[in-house]
């Protein structure tokens, strides 16, 4: 039997938060359909190298593990989840930002978008996510690509991601322009403008 050690579980969860060992499925439409062949991850706007990589070429890039909580407005955290993937990081290292991109707005499947400061993205523990726990990362948790914002609300690790845009002014996103908080501090309870 494993013994679970409550003080530190509830100094790692946000008020208002229950630990769940499930991972809920939550978001807005349908699981896309993926395909290795025609998939493609791009990334445009205020960079130096903008790219397009096929999944087998993202694949290739160098790749991390990342063990992190996972907090979602709907007030369930699940704690210590194994992610697998490209650290933001990386990417930025790659496509080399202009001096003038602030923000970044993430572009997925279904016309979803979230947009974050781009400080914040290159926190070390910001993934772009292709596994979890050792697997592929399940369609209706984002697979084949998530973006996982540890210290944010789950809405800003989006699910599906397919484009990733760098401007100096932010563009808010699909829960944002619906009255959700687009700063997202767990810590703050900022769930909602």
């Amino acid at each position: 039997m494993v013994k679970i050690d409550m003080t530190e579980t509830r100094s790692r969860t946000p008020s208002n938060q229950r630990i769940t060992s499930k991972f809920p499925v939550l978001h807005y439409g349908g699981v896309p359909r993926f395909d290795p062949k025609t998939w493609d991850f791009q990334v445009e706007g205020l960079v130096q190298h903008p790219v397009r990589l096929s999944y087998e070429e993202f694949l290739k890039l160098p790749k991390t593990v990342s063990i992190s909580d996972f907090h979602c407005v709907t007030g369930w955290s699940r704690l210590d989840n194994k992610w697998e993937g490209v650290l933001f990081k990386t990417v930025c290292d790659l496509i080399n930002p202009l001096k003038e991109a602030r923000y970044v707005t993430i572009a997925c499947e279904g016309e979803y978008t979230t947009s974050l400061l781009l400080a914040d993205l290159l926190d070390p523990d910001v993934i772009l996510a292709y596994k979890l726990d050792d697997k592929s990362l399940p369609a209706e948790h984002g697979g084949p690509l998530r973006l996982v914002v540890p210290k944010k609300y789950a809405y800003k690790s989006a699910k599906w991601v397919r484009k990733l845009r760098f401007t100096e002014e932010q563009e808010l996103g699909f829960w944002e322009t619906r009255g959700y908080s687009n700063t997202a501090d767990p810590w703050k309870e900022e769930r909602y403008e």
